[in-house]
């Protein structure tokens, strides 16, 4: 399997648990409140967690398939906002063929807006930047939930593993 394929498959199994987490914050009694919930003060609150999971994948998808996609850096103001950004986002997971990315050892280079600069190897862009920026902001997401009292666990936050899951024989 290539790189690309992983990733791809591994982008799509994160937006489907952001949805689902999203989902259970919007069901909760707390409702859009918790948009505004952060873990601590100089931590970003939830709606910014949401979109940063979400551009993390969009800008990998840019920087490796070499694709013209627009990140959305508003602030997501409702729970039908990320909903419709995540299925946006869904859409353009879905829509990428692992073939246009470059190959294992071709070079990526980017520039952070504080002016960092980085060049690694196209594997090792996806799997020792994008891929961690993803699983933290979904991971900070996820905590904040828990810090606000949802009921969310392990099968939320890897929900996908269940259709691996054998059924017991008696």
């Amino acid at each position: 399997m290539s790189y690309a394929t992983a990733a791809i498959a591994t982008y799509g199994n994160v937006l489907g648990t952001l949805d689902h987490l999203v989902a259970k914050a919007e069901a909760h009694e707390k409702g859009e409140a918790l948009l505004q919930a952060r873990l601590v003060e100089d931590m970003f609150p939830l709606h910014t967690q949401i979109r940063f999971t979400i551009d993390q994948i969009v800008t990998a998808l840019k920087r490796l398939g070499s694709l013209e996609l627009v990140s959305d850096d508003s602030d997501i103001a409702s729970f039908a906002e990320a909903h419709a950004r995540i299925a946006a986002a869904r859409a353009m997971v879905a829509d990428t063929d692992p073939a246009s990315w470059p190959a294992s050892g071709d070079m990526v280079e980017f520039t952070l807006p504080n002016g960092m600069a980085f060049a690694m190897q196209a594997h090792e862009y996806c799997r020792d930047w994008a891929t961690p920026q993803v699983y933290f902001h979904l991971t900070a997401a996820y905590a904040i939930l828990r810090a606000e009292g949802l009921a969310v666990g392990k099968v939320d936050y890897v929900g996908y593993m269940m259709r691996y899951m054998k059924q017991p024989t008696s």
